[in-house]
């Protein structure tokens, strides 16, 4: 296995303080995360925004019995995405544990175990709401096509529980997100909407900012979440990109001694064969030679070279008689604790959601998965915490792009969309973000520590508070958010914010592979052109304060990496803080922390430094040339950007900035009025 370590560079490396916080329950049973949401139990409308496994299902649990109970809620109704993530919701003795209610769904009542077509489905959540009893789950379509048939009234005084929020979107062809609208607008339920993802992959709002705006928020971050834990310390993720078929390179990455999930390449992606079952053969192939299969479990028997016997879960397979096998032996509870019941899953389109296996170690895929959403729910299959479990990891195998192939600019597409979704998860990882403009009159803000000297009036500070995993930082010239959404958005929203700027192709493009490129260009232009596009019911000055907000939010995390992953030595040895010490030491190496010196740090620059290490020269000479042949012209929106910012700057300066300034950025903005006085003059002659 030594042969693979100079291949695969983790694109970032978290660790965490394990302070065994996430996992304590305090006198009623509760984990921090749900003791958080049940101290809003009260809400109407409560969105719950928290990692895979820090404990929604039981968080909605008590919720639910408090509204039933003392609420005047007559009945809660739960409804989540797929069929096994019911399981979720069974029976729990809560009054064990310190609480005042057990929670029970009569057995007919959970629709996720019900045979039949969807249409008696419905006709059941009818039944229910006729009946004595109090709760119901059900999958997301019976509950749509339940809305349909008995109309919103039906609902009046129930709590809608939504599980895995991220599938509803407020596009109007999305039917369960038009009917929350509905149910929103009449204002006789109480709706609980929870997601362990922040966003959603294809970039789409979840919510109308009027509706999002009725629901309180309860955060509960990946940070505080895994730095609460009691054993899993460090997080790695990264690329690896290889040649060939991937399952010939599959060992370099994939170690045998690493509890693994692989997720094998969607049958329409480049990564793939065509014959999924071949691809899991040659997989067990190069594992060992195959010893048959166990008859309880139908787990594959595969013997090693150092003569270990692997047992395998081959979920690929479609025959149902020996999936559902498979299938039952991994949810078999008596073995939940048990390490050695499986060594390796192989899945395809399961075992990502709300699946459970808390030994994983390494969850590895291969090819592109074109949702963030989806990337972090296979990354929370490894991020449970189990005992002796210190370091998990996510790896992405993508093929390089090939200069013989037609489908280049595919390759090229989804090596950025690789990028994308790590840089999103580094901010996903990263400790929250509380910026505030830097005042002669500001002192320390209490909780949080800030660092050997204290806070010092005369400087910008970075405060740190550990048990909130968040950071308190002063930036010079920051503006501020005036109205309660812009305020809103600062707090809870910036990720969605990164999400759409990282996902914008022509930034992630010009930014990677354009030397040329003016910072500003990306951090301003293209980041203000998302926020306008996204929020445009803010006015100018807030529009640019959530920019402000999210720039710096970006560009501090890549700083801080790469002050992290300069210091390697340190982090080998156990320095639990890389990405802390990495913000604090370079706000203190600046000189001064402002927003026009954040604006002027390339978003993707650290980015591009890993990609040259784990892309071979070739392949990432030949991706710069791809994007080099699209050089794109300026647009009429961006010369208007442009000039709008060259007016700023006469204003501070008392000139317009010259086309023949030595400041690539003065010159760009120069070059943005000349094109719109060029269009103006064209427009006049007609």
């Amino acid at each position: 296995m030594t042969n693979q370590s100079h291949k695969s560079v983790p694109s970032v490396s978290v660790s965490y303080a394990q302070t065994g916080s996430a996992t304590k329950s305090n006198e009623l049973g509760m984990r921090p995360m749900q003791e958080r949401a049940y101290e809003k139990r009260g809400e109407q409308y409560l969105l719950i925004k928290s990692p895979p496994a820090s404990g929604k299902s039981r968080a909605l649990m008590f919720i639910a019995l408090d509204k039933l109970h003392n609420q005047g809620v007559r009945k809660a109704i739960i409804t989540v995405p797929e069929k096994s993530i019911g399981s979720s919701f069974a029976d729990e003795p809560l009054t064990k544990f310190g609480f005042y209610y057990d929670w029970h769904v009569e057995p007919k009542w959970n629709l996720c175990n019900a045979p039949g077509e969807e249409g008696s489905k419905a006709a059941s959540v009818g039944a229910f709401l006729e009946s004595d009893d109090l709760t119901l789950v059900c999958p997301h379509a019976t509950f749509r096509n339940a809305v349909e048939k008995f109309g919103i009234e039906a609902f009046d005084d129930c709590l809608i529980a939504v599980d895995e929020f991220h599938h509803v979107s407020a596009n109007p062809e999305n039917k369960l997100g038009a009917q929350l609208a509905e149910l929103i607008a009449r204002d006789k339920v109480h709706i609980v909407a929870m997601t362990g993802s922040y966003f959603r992959g294809d970039a789409e709002a979840v919510l109308m900012p009027h509706d999002e705006a009725k629901f309180e928020t309860v955060t509960y971050t990946y940070y505080e979440q895994l730095n609460g834990y009691k054993w899993l310390k460090t997080l790695d993720i990264g690329y690896y990109f290889y040649s060939g078929s991937y399952a010939d390179e599959i060992l370099a990455v994939l170690d045998p001694s690493q509890k693994t999930i692989v997720h094998i390449p969607s049958v329409n992606s480049r990564e793939s064969t065509k014959d999924k079952i071949k691809e899991v053969e040659h997989i067990l192939d190069e594992l060992g030679d195959w010893q048959g299969t166990d008859p309880t479990t139908g787990f594959q028997l595969v013997k090693t070279e150092d003569g270990r016997v692997l047992r395998i879960a081959d979920l690929v397979n479609d025959d149902p008689s020996k999936r559902d096998r498979v299938s039952a032996a991994l949810k078999d509870p008596a073995q939940k604790n048990n390490r050695d019941h499986v060594d390796i899953i192989i899945a395809l389109g399961m075992a990502k959601e709300g699946f459970d296996w808390i030994w994983c170690e390494h969850a590895l895929t291969v090819g592109y998965r074109s949702s963030l959403t989806e990337i972090v729910q296979i990354i929370g299959r490894a991020t449970r915490d189990a005992e002796g479990k210190t370091r998990a990891r996510f790896t992405n195998l993508i093929a390089e792009p090939d200069a013989a192939e037609d489908a280049v600019a595919d390759a090229v597409n989804d090596t950025l969309k690789a990028i994308a979704a790590s840089l999103l998860m580094e901010q996903v990882l990263a400790p929250r973000f509380n910026f505030t403009p830097k005042n002669p009159n500001n002192g320390p803000v209490e909780g949080y520590d800030y660092g050997e000297g204290g806070y010092d009036p005369n400087k910008c500070n970075v405060g740190f508070n550990e048990e909130q995993g968040s950071f308190q930082i002063e930036i010079k010239g920051l503006a501020e958010p005036k109205s309660k959404e812009a305020e809103r958005i600062c707090q809870e929203d910036l990720n969605e914010v990164i999400t759409a700027f990282v996902q914008d192709k022509p930034s992630i493009e010009q930014g990677l592979f354009n030397e040329e490129v003016v910072p500003e260009e990306l951090t301003q232009v293209r980041m203000g052109k998302i926020i306008k596009d996204r929020y445009p019911e803010l006015d100018e000055a807030d529009q640019e304060a959530v920019r402000q907000h999210a720039i710096a939010a970006l560009n501090l995390t890549q700083k801080a990496k790469q002050i992290a992953v300069g210091d390697d030595k340190e982090r080998e040895q156990g320095g639990s803080t890389a990405l802390i010490d990495g913000v604090r030491k370079y706000v203190t190496d600046v000189r001064e922390l402002d927003i026009d010196l954040i604006d002027r740090i390339n978003p993707f620059g650290e980015a591009y430094a890993i990609l040259a290490k784990t892309m071979s020269e070739q392949s990432l000479k030949q991706v710069a040339a791809v994007i080099a042949g699209k050089k794109v012209s300026m647009t009429i929106e961006e010369a208007r950007e442009l000039a709008k910012r060259a007016l700023k700057f006469k204003q501070e300066r008392g000139r317009l900035p010259s086309i023949t300034s030595p400041d690539a950025w003065e010159k760009r903005m120069a070059e943005g009025v000349a094109y719109l006085a060029k269009a103006k003059a064209e427009a006049a002659n007609g």
